[in-house]
């Protein structure tokens, strides 16, 4: 049986998709096979089949943080927003699947006058992925709010408490265990006055307006805050706002944002990105580490 037919059994298969379609920075190559599974279980079935069967796949939550190669790609990509997006709120407590929109759990969190997800109104991305990044703004981040995770591991689903998930700074235990697949995660906030939620969250709307190039394709952030100085400061005093390379450029409006002008590429971006780490460490002795995740896997096979 095809590799096509048996994903089938498990959830939706769609042949030879752009990823760029799937990035927020609208950039990306097709890969072979787009796999939605039905529910947790068919999730489970699908990756015991593709590791028993040695198929390459990845996780993808809704590509807000990723830069993923131009290169067409024998591989598997596995998305979860499309059925694995269920929640449930309990008293002050969230339980959701990890295909989940952020934004849309931060308004209805908000519709239940329960505070603290108001950071993550204005991040484009899922649950997961949110989660497996440590995603965060406004002196916040999801480990100040996730009280467990449940992830797919050694095919068995199992829960991990937030002390578990070593979360820090823009990291978390997922990523040096990628094969590790988040799907729910439980939250905790505290009960607030609804109006006064919206008045944070247009307040940081109107902020992300003002300051960020929300107008063009990206991936947000570009680069760690490192200690010394905030990343867009240095970007800024090594000259290069609104340097270009290719399609992809420092935005003019924050430093700290690459960028795509219609029609960047991953290498495009690359360079750049390269670019500002050499500039940076040349005139500070800063090394910026990169926010962005970046996928690049390529192995030449022939999958049927």
């Amino acid at each position: 049986m095809s590799i096509k037919k048996q994903l089938q059994e498990f959830g939706d298969v769609l042949v030879n998709q752009e990823m760029k379609y799937h990035t927020s920075f609208r950039i990306g190559g097709k890969v072979r096979y787009s796999f939605y599974p039905f529910n947790l279980e068919s999730l489970k079935n699908g990756v015991e089949f593709l590791k028993q069967n040695n198929v390459p796949f990845k996780v993808v939550g809704k590509g807000s943080n990723l830069l993923w190669t131009d290169d067409d790609l024998e591989m598997v990509v596995i998305f979860l927003d499309h059925y694995l997006c269920n929640y449930e709120f309990q008293g002050n407590r969230l339980e959701a699947e990890a295909g989940c929109s952020i934004i849309q759990l931060a308004v209805q969190a908000k519709n239940c006058e329960l505070s603290n997800l108001e950071f993550a109104s204005g991040i484009p991305g899922s649950v997961g992925g949110c989660v497996f990044m440590n995603a965060g703004a406004y002196k916040m981040a999801m480990s100040d709010v996730v009280s467990e995770v449940m992830v797919l591991r050694d095919g068995e689903y199992v829960w991990l408490s937030n002390y578990d998930c070593e979360f820090d700074y823009r990291y978390s235990i997922f990523k040096k265990h990628p094969d590790w697949i988040i799907v729910k995660v439980r939250m905790n906030f505290i009960s607030k006055d609804k109006n006064d939620i919206e008045e944070v969250m247009q307040s940081r709307r109107e902020r992300r307006i003002a300051s960020q190039p929300l107008d063009k394709p990206s991936a947000g952030s570009t680069f760690k805050n490192p200690e010394e100085k905030p990343a867009w400061q240095c970007i800024e005093e090594c000259g290069l706002r609104g340097y270009t390379i290719g399609g992809a450029k420092i935005s003019d409006k924050h430093c700290n944002f690459i960028i795509n002008e219609g029609n960047a590429t991953a290498k495009d971006v690359k360079e750049l990105i390269e670019l500002v780490q050499s500039k940076v460490k040349e005139k500070f002795g800063i090394e910026l580490k990169t926010e962005v995740e970046e996928y690049t896997w390529q192995e030449k096979r022939t999958m049927n």
